[in-house]
C-alpha cells in the first residue's frame, strides 16, 4: 500500500495531538499492511510495524533489531541539525534508550536494583504522604483546576526528583526542560524564539545543569541516584560524560513524564466512561488493573526505531540488513488479535498484555514506580472526591515520540469532612 499522503499523517506531530484520528490510521494499516513501507517527506523511509506480535518478536531479539544508530523519529533536517551540534555522531543523547549490549546491560544495572519493587516498597509512606499534599491542593483551588498542569505533571515529578536527588526549587527547570525535549514540536511547548537566539539548547541546559549535580556528588556522595551515576564505574574505568550525562536525562524525563500522562489519562478515561468511576470507586481493589488498562489506552511513549542487523522476513515483507523499523505502540495496544474490544475502557481487562512498557532487554526500567504512583494518587483522590466532571475540553499534546495530555480542566467538589 503506497499512500505518501498517509504516510505524512502518519508521522506529523499534529496528528498526535488527535487521538481518533491517529488511531484510525493504525487501524487501517493493521487491516491492509501491517508492515508497511513508509516515504514520509521530511524524513528517511522505514518500515511502520504496527501489530502487537510483531513488535514484540523485534524486541525479543536484540541481537538482530538493534537500537543505535536510529532510535526515533527526525526529519533529514533535524538529524543533520543533531551532527552538526554534536560534530559528527548521529545522536545529540546517548542514554539506556540509544544503546545496546554490551553497554546497555552494564548501564542499565547501575540503577536497576532502585527500581525494584524490594527497594521500592520503602517509598509506599512517602508516596502516600505527596498525593495526600496534591490531593490537599485540588481540595484548596476552590472546586476547578486543570488536572494536567495543577497536578499530573508535578506530582511525578517530585518522585523522580526526590530519588535523582533534584532539589525541589529545581523542579520547574526540571520541567521546562522536559517538555521542551519531548513537546519541541507543539507550539505551546518549544522554546520561544527569543531564547532560542541565544547560543544554547534543551540538551546543553541538561548538560550544564548535571555537570554541576556531578561535581557536587562526586565531592559529596549520598544515598540518591545521582550519586550512583556520578560514581559509577562502567568496564573498569569511570563512567564518562556523554553516558553519565545521558542518564541523568533519561531518568529525570522519562522518569516522570511518561507517569503524568498516565495519571492524567486514567483520570480523563474514568470521566469519559463513567460506569467504569462508579466500579473503581466502589472496589478500589481495582486499582491496580484500572491502572495497567489506562497504561494501555494512553501509551505514552508512541514508538522507538530498531535497525535490522541482516536480512530478515516479518509477516512476509523481506527486510534487509539496514532497514528501519518503526514500532507503532499505540497501534500494539489496540490491536484486536490480542485485546477483546480494544477501543473499550475497562479497568476489569484480564489479561492485558499491553507493549506500552516495551518488552525484553529494554523493558522499562521504572514501570514498578509509575504503577506505585498512580496507584497512591489514585487511592487518596477517589475516596475524597464527591464528584468530578469535565470543565471544557481536554488536549494532547503534539508530539509524535512522547506525548499525552496538555490540558484536562475539570470541576469537583470533594467529600465534606466530619464535623
Amino acid at each position: 500500500m503506497a499512500d505518501r499522503a498517509l504516510d505524512n499523517e502518519m508521522v506529523d506531530p499534529r496528528t498526535f495531538g488527535k487521538e481518533n484520528r491517529l488511531h484510525e490510521i493504525y487501524a487501517e494499516l493493521r487491516r491492509e499492511d501491517p508492515v508497511h513501507w513508509t516515504e514520509p517527506d521530511e524524513y528517511r523511509p522505514f518500515w511502520a510495524v504496527t501489530k502487537h506480535a510483531d513488535i514484540l518478536e523485534i524486541e525479543r531479539q536484540s541481537d538482530i533489531f538493534l537500537n543505535d544508530p536510529r532510535t526515533t523519529l527526525l526529519t533529514r533536517q533535524q538529524e543533520a541539525d543533531v551532527l552538526e551540534f554534536t560534530g559528527g555522531s548521529h545522536i545529540a543523547i546517548r542514554s539506556l534508550v540509544q544503546m545496546d549490549d554490551p553497554d546497555h546491560r552494564v548501564l542499565r544495572a547501575l540503577t536497576q536494583s532502585w527500581f525494584m519493587q524490594p527497594n521500592l516498597k520503602k517509598m509506599d509512606g512517602a508516596l502516600a504522604s505527596l498525593s495526600k499534599e496534591f490531593v490537599d491542593k485540588m481540595e484548596g483551588l476552590g472546586g476547578e483546576c486543570d488536572f494536567v498542569t495543577d497536578v499530573a505533571v508535578w506530582y511525578p515529578l517530585r518522585v523522580i526528583m526526590n530519588i535523582l536527588g533534584v532539589p525541589r526549587e529545581d523542579e520547574p527547570l526540571m520541567l521546562k526542560l522536559t517538555q521542551e525535549l519531548f513537546g519541541s514540536s507543539d507550539p505551546d511547548m518549544q522554546r520561544d524564539e527569543k531564547q532560542a537566539m541565544f547560543d544554547t539548547n534543551v540538551i546543553t541546559d541538561f548538560f550544564n545543569y548535571f555537570t554541576k549535580i556531578t561535581e557536587d556528588r562526586r565531592a559529596n556522595p549520598t544515598d540518591d541516584v545521582a550519586s550512583v551515576i556520578a560514581n559509577a564505574t562502567v568496564h573498569g574505568e569511570p563512567i564518562n560524560h556523554i553516558d553519565a550525562m545521558g542518564y541523568y536525562i533519561i531518568v529525570a524525563t522519562a522518569g516522570h513524564d511518561t507517569t503524568s500522562s498516565s495519571t492524567a489519562g486514567l483520570l480523563l478515561a474514568l470521566l469519559q466512561n463513567p460506569d467504569q468511576m462508579a466500579k473503581l470507586k466502589a472496589d478500589l481493589s481495582l486499582l491496580p488493573s484500572a491502572i495497567e488498562e489506562a497504561i494501555r489506552w494512553v501509551t505514552p511513549v508512541k514508538h522507538f526505531f530498531r535497525t535490522a542487523t541482516q536480512d530478515y522476513e516479518l509477516r512476509g515483507k523481506k527486510i534487509k540488513k539496514g532497514d528501519s523499523l518503526l514500532m507503532c505502540y499505540p497501534s500494539a495496544n489496540r490491536d484486536e488479535d490480542v485485546f477483546e474490544n480494544p477501543f473499550t475502557f475497562d479497568i476489569e481487562r484480564k489479561p492485558n498484555k499491553h507493549a506500552a512498557f516495551g518488552h525484553g532487554a529494554h523493558l522499562c526500567l521504572g514501570m514498578h514506580l509509575a504503577r506505585m504512583e498512580i496507584k497512591a494518587l489514585f487511592s487518596e483522590l477517589l475516596p475524597r472526591l464527591d464528584h468530578v466532571e469535565l470543565a471544557g475540553e481536554p488536549s494532547w499534546v503534539q508530539a509524535n515520540f512522547v506525548s499525552g495530555l496538555k490540558h484536562l480542566p475539570i470541576r469537583y467538589q470533594m467529600q465534606r469532612k466530619a464535623a
